[in-house]
């Protein structure tokens, strides 16, 4: 082939211009390995930044792996290289032999663009084609700006691909991307969850770093499949009405030597004073935000997920890390900005841009950060001085919360303000409430191993801790496992423990999850003002002697009221008054001490009505049966009020329902399927039909007891025996043959 068409230039002089500067919103449509056609010629054009280089060649399968065969040529100041070799396909193997002008570093490079990558420990990138994949998710897409809307229910299911599910009858193998899209859906759907937020998938050498030290940031890993596969799980999530979120990790990269580290003899991608490009408690490296064309390259890649995998949420992983110039360093140790300050300027600049593009090229789409200190507004605009995202995790929630729930019963009186505290500061920003992975790893233990008590205290004390998340304003993510009570804690190397779904007090979790999604997202009072303060209203948050907390929750319909009571001790609080703003008959929708989900059934028969007597400021007051270790939800609407007595006078009698009889479970059932769209042809994944596991077939909610019927006080149960923490063969969630579309 001639000269001319072999080191044919792809670039145009205003793309290096933009990549220059830094404002290339889709330069991975530019550097990489493409499929192209050359005069007839079919082939892969390869084009790699590499400035300090003195020479490049891309070596291969193509050609035995020997540099110099195809030599890149320099596109002179831009430090771009590029070539074309005829007659390659899809799937071909392929690095960059890059050989410095400095200190005469050689080193073989995977493609910081690669599509595809081999499957570890191999690290060559594959030749990929990202068209071809026929989405069947118009409807998703077409609406979805409303479900992450700030006044729309959001509960998040955190999810680690290689561990959620395995195949132990063929070497407890991974589960595929295609396997996986079916099982995952039908299950995610089944307990209520609006979304899935994955891990990063994004390819990475070691396993144990769970995808958070990502050497192909443009490459969802091989380990499940390929770049199609992966679409398909997502395409598959969309058309069950689930938005999907993914982990992303531009704070740091690996030392490894075929990734971007020292990419061309120099600190490249990284900064060369460790002051400032080194994590030491990571051993990775910081990117160099300051760098233009390196901001350019992360920015380019959040836009590739939403753009090229129709992802919907990106989950910013280390926020803190990147904001702050002297995080995890001690005096010294660390280089202020040119301000003399601790703020990592470059990174704030990166991150408001970040969000203002997201937002700009998809206003569907949304941000998370994960800022674990208290930063002004990381979720407030950037045009008013914020960082642009959409949410934040509140981290000192999680910290607290689990803080007081890990105390025995007896003292929690003494730290009662760690229930409280967060409503001095939960309006501040847009908020999501995260149990996640970071709480049940490195030798932190389960959720439940954390609860203290016997096994029916610790089941209990679950249930309410899961009860407050959903009862405080803000968005929900849970990691998967803990919607079980998995005793363990989580394993990357291994499945889920599904055989304990087997037990009634297992069973009993998963049903209580199911049905707190169920009922926030049916009630607009518990979802649609989680970002204003109009949606929240403390009853009395002061009763530290009885450890119990009453709370108000609306909507915009100012005409009805949620109550919710939660009692942090195992003794029942009978004759529990606490004042409402409505009178009239306020209905028990849920009871986390209910037979169904392992309690003890203590409760108020499904509903109790107002005395008009004053309490804690109110009108009208109920009497409550406040159950050991639980959560009660009522719901009440505006009535004719009638005039109140002062608190103290002669009352009516007492509510039948606070004769302690076991209450009915009047939980919400779960919103009915959509209908199914028609099949597509190629890669369009069929909706599956495939009905829930068989552990949760059974798991249907009671219909309400009869008005006027109650039934006799049972006794809290005997504590259930622990179950062993595995077993050999755990039970598939559904027990059918995956697609193999």
């Amino acid at each position: 082939m001639k000269p001319e068409v072999l080191n044919r230039t792809f670039l145009t002089d205003y793309d290096l211009h933009l990549f220059s500067e830094g404002t290339h919103l889709r330069l991975y449509e530019k550097l990489g390995a493409h499929l192209v056609e050359v005069d007839g010629v079919s082939g892969v054009r390869f084009a790699v930044w590499a400035p300090n280089a003195e020479r490049v060649s891309v070596i291969g399968d193509c050609n035995g792996w020997n540099p110099g065969v195809n030599d890149m040529v320099s596109r002179g100041g831009s430090g771009v290289w590029e070539c074309f070799i005829p007659r390659l396909e899809k799937g071909a193997l392929y690095k960059y032999a890059v050989e410095s002008r400095y200190q005469g570093y050689k080193a073989e490079k995977t493609d910081p663009f690669g599509f595809a990558s081999e499957i570890r420990p191999q690290t060559a990138s594959k030749v990929w084609a990202l068209d071809g994949y026929r989405w069947g998710d118009e409807e998703w897409m077409a609406r979805r700006e409303r479900a992450h809307a700030l006044d729309a229910p959001m509960a998040t299911y955190e999810v680690h691909l290689g561990s959620w599910m395995r195949v132990p009858e063929e070497g407890d193998r991974w589960l595929t991307y295609r396997e996986l899209a079916p099982r995952l859906a039908e299950y995610v759907r089944h307990l209520g969850y609006t979304h899935v937020e994955f891990m990063p998938v994004t390819e990475h050498p070691f396993d144990g770093s769970w995808g958070y030290q990502t050497v192909g940031y443009f490459a969802p890993t091989s380990r499940f499949g390929t770049p199609h596969d992966f679409m398909y799980l997502v395409d598959t999530l969309h058309r069950h009405g689930i938005g999907v979120i993914l982990d992303w990790v531009p704070a740091h990269f690996p030392t490894d030597g075929h990734g971007l580290a020292y990419f061309d003899g120099t600190h490249l991608f990284e900064h060369d004073d460790p002051r400032l490009g080194q994590h030491r408690d990571w051993g990775t490296f910081i990117f160099n935000y300051g760098r233009t064309e390196v901001a350019n390259f992360l920015l380019s890649n959040a836009l590739f997920w939403l753009d090229r995998y129709h992802v919907d949420g990106l989950r910013v992983d280390a926020v803190a890390s990147m904001i702050y110039l002297d995080y995890s360093r001690k005096e010294g140790e660390w280089l202020p900005n040119r301000f003399g300050g601790r703020e990592n300027l470059e990174a704030l600049e990166f991150l408001r841009r970040l969000n203002e593009k997201v937002y700009g090229e998809h206003p569907g789409a949304f941000t998370v950060a994960e800022e674990s200190t208290a930063w002004p507004m990381v979720s407030r605009p950037v045009y008013v001085g914020g960082l642009g995202f959409g949410y934040k995790w509140d981290m000192g929630w999680m910290h607290d919360m689990l803080h007081y729930m890990s105390r025995e019963p007896v003292y929690r009186r003494h730290h009662h303000s760690e229930l409280s505290f967060r409503m001095l500061y939960a309006f501040t920003e847009n908020f999501t409430l995260p149990l996640s992975h970071d709480e049940v790893v490195y030798g932190k233990g389960s959720l439940i191993g954390k609860m203290p008590g016997d096994d029916w205290q610790k089941f209990a004390n679950l249930r309410l801790l899961y009860g407050a998340m959903y009862a405080q304003p803000g968005k929900k993510l849970l990691f998967m496992g803990g919607e079980f009570a998995q005793w363990s804690e989580w394993s990357h190397d291994h499945s889920l423990d599904w055989h304990l779904l087997q037990h009634p007090a297992h069973l009993g979790i998963q049903r209580l999850v199911r049905d707190l999604n169920t009922l926030y997202r049916g009630e607009p009072g518990l979802h649609q003002l989680d970002c204003d303060p109009a949606g929240f209203e403390w009853v009395d948050c002061n009763d530290a002697d009885q450890s119990v907390l009453t709370l108000l929750r609306r909507g915009r319909d100012p005409d009805q009221a949620l109550l919710v009571a939660m009692n942090f001790t195992p003794v029942p609080r009978h004759n529990y008054r606490v004042g409402v703003p409505y009178a009239g008959h306020w209905d028990e929708l849920l009871n986390t001490d209910a037979p169904i989900y392992g309690g003890s059934g203590q409760g108020n028969l499904g509903g109790v009505d107002t005395a008009p007597v004053a309490w804690h400021g109110r009108p009208q007051s109920l009497n409550l049966v406040l159950p050991p270790l639980a959560m009660i939800v009522l719901k009440g609407c505006r009535a004719a009020d009638p005039p109140a007595i002062a608190a103290g006078s002669k009352t009516t009698a007492r509510p039948a329902g606070n004769a302690g009889g076991a209450p009915p479970v009047d939980a919400p059932k779960p919103a009915a399927k959509p209908a199914a769209k028609p099949m597509r042809a190629s890669d369009t994944p069929p909706r599956p039909t495939a009905p829930p596991p068989r552990a949760l077939a059974s798991g249907a909610v009671p219909a309400r007891r009869p008005a006027g019927t109650a039934a006799p006080r049972p006794t809290p149960p005997a504590s259930p025996t622990r179950t062993p923490r595995r077993e050999a063969r755990p039970p598939r969630p559904i027990p059918r043959k995956p697609s193999t579309e």
